[in-house]
Order: C-alpha cells, then structure tokens, then sequence
C-alpha cells in the first residue's frame, strides 16, 4: 500500500531542507512504496527550490505563486497525491516521524478489526493522554485547549482535538472530500471533517503529542475570528447541499 504524505510549507526556507532529509530518510527506512509531496503556498524565500535541488528520491513539489493560506497548500497537495493512504503534517515536523508509521499500521489494523474496511480519516490528538500537550507553557496550553473548546463547541463537533495538524485520508476519501472543500484559511480542518462527516465517513482518532516545539503561526485571538466566521459560513453551504449516501 502506498503511503503519501504532504508538507504545507510557506517561507520555511530555515527549517525545510533539514525537514526534507529527515522525512526523506524516515520514509525510505519504513515504507516500501511513498510520496512526499510539499506545497508551496506562494513563498517568498526559496524554500521551494530549497527542496528540489536536494533531489531527494519519491520527493515532489506543488504549488502556486502566490500565498493563498495553509488551506490552499494541504488542498493542493491531497490532490496531487497517488496514494493509497494520504497524510498531511507542519512541516516542522511538530508531531515527529514516528506517528506516520502509525497512521499506516492504524489503517491497517483498523482494516483487519471491520472486515477489511479502513476508517477514511485519522484524526491525531493531543487530548487522549496526559503528555499529549507535555513540554507548552501553561498559558499556551490552556489557550489551546479552550481555543478548540469553543470551536467544536461553535461547529458541534465531538472530535477531541479538530486542530491537531496531523491528519490521513484514504484515497479515495481525499477524492470525495477535497475537490469539494474551498476554505484557504485554518478552518480548512473543520471543512474537511464536516464534509467527511456529510458524506457518512468513519472518522478514527489516534494520541499524538508535541515532540519539536516552536511558536505558533495561529493568532488566538485574531484567527479565532476568522474561523468562527468560515465556520458559519460553511456549515451553511454544506448543510444546504444534499448528498445521496449508499
């Protein structure tokens, strides 16, 4: 089974070459057949050709001219992947390498467990263990977690961590979910799980925890409002479609 995975990247410059080699290495060592494509959304500082001359083997790069938002990047990428099981993480590798090769066992063993029928979405969570947040300040994990407190509250949700930027698709959920998402900005999460919600997927959550720590690119405050107001407005353009489900 092949195992893609996709990195949104914008003015990584810094950290993406490091990033690429480590995944590169990790990949290689643990799949027999893999993808990783990263999506440059309209960086400014070369991180794009940062990637491609290290011309690393199964590595490619997507992408547009112009910043469009994290949303636009995952987007880009899931539909560009080739994938059996498709996988979106930060591109500071937040969550490490090792929840990637459980993501893929998680399928399987998912799989094995209904009949030979995978979960179409997995979900990491930073809120199933006790360490799932070890290692933030005590400011910004109480921001954190009331943050998504007041999001899937707002979406109604009963997801334990719709946030968490670790998640996999299989192939065929990512064709069915991802032509039909339009949000560019951080919601872009929510609008995923609402659609794979609409279409009647099953939705698996797995325990992550932060293992490489760096300042966040969410605004709490600021970006907040911007999600409560994508929020709003794409609870009412799905809900006012109708899905057929078999």
């Amino acid at each position: 089974m092949k195992m893609s995975l996709c990195i949104p990247m914008y003015n990584e410059n810094s950290i993406i070459a490091d990033t690429a080699k480590t995944l590169s290495a990790y990949m290689e060592a643990n799949f027999d057949d893999y993808e990783i494509i990263f999506s440059n959304d309209g960086s400014k500082d070369g991180c794009d050709k940062t990637v491609e001359a290290l011309g690393l083997p199964h590595v490619r790069v997507v992408g547009y001219p112009d910043n469009q938002g994290k949303g636009c990047a995952v987007r880009t990428a899931m539909l560009a992947a080739e994938g059996d099981f498709v996988m979106f993480t930060d591109a500071d590798l937040a969550y490490g390498t090792d929840v990637i090769r459980r993501v893929y066992d998680t399928f399987l063993s998912e799989a094995e467990q209904n009949g030979g029928k995978y979960p179409d979405m997995i979900i990491g969570s930073r809120n199933l263990t006790d360490d799932g947040y070890e290692g933030y300040t005590l400011i910004r994990r109480i921001a954190s977690k009331v943050y998504i407190k007041v999001l899937c509250f707002v979406g109604g949700f009963k997801l334990s961590d719709s946030q968490c930027g670790c998640k996999a698709f299989t192939g065929d959920a990512v064709r069915r979910v991802f032509p039909r998402c339009e949000v560019n900005g951080f919601a872009f999460d929510f609008e995923a799980i609402l659609w794979a919600t609409k279409l009647g997927m099953t939705i698996k959550e797995i325990p992550v925890k932060i293992i490489n720590h760096r300042e966040s690119k969410v605004h709490v405050f600021s970006d907040t409002f911007k999600m409560l107001r994508d929020l709003h407005k794409m609870k009412k353009r799905i809900n006012g479609i109708r899905i057929e489900l078999n």
